[in-house]
């Protein structure tokens, strides 16, 4: 709920929900680093999948990110496992890994801490 305009759902033509983004500005930073754009969530129907659905609703957000509240970059965690979910982030939308972050999730996984630059 504080930032609106960072989040986007997409819908089917019946308007039924088939995919969200939550992302959120991360201003608990280091000393010195400016606030940036962080996305918490994405999700889209499996059977929507690979129809260009989450790169569009991941552009909406960095666009809104950039526009709305100026930041420089964008930051996510992704499974080290996932990987169609890193060749969207490395290969289609330019995110670089930054970091791996030891037993990240619940079950133990690791995480790759990625990010990129929106100017």
């Amino acid at each position: 709920m504080t930032w609106p305009q960072l989040s986007f759902v997409a819908e089917d033509p019946q308007g039924r929900i088939v995919g969200y983004i939550l992302a959120k500005i991360d201003e608990e930073t280091a000393e010195g680093q400016a606030p940036h754009g962080h996305v918490t969530s994405i999700s889209v129907l499996r059977s929507y999948r690979r129809l260009g659905i989450a790169k569009k609703m991941m552009l909406q957000s960095q666009e809104a990110m950039a526009s709305v509240y100026k930041v420089s970059y964008v930051s996510l965690h992704v499974r080290k496992s996932n990987r169609a979910a890193l060749a969207l982030y490395r290969d289609s939308l330019g995110f670089t890994v930054k970091d791996i972050e030891k037993k990240y999730y619940a079950d133990g996984e690791d995480a790759y801490a990625m990010q990129l630059s929106l100017k």
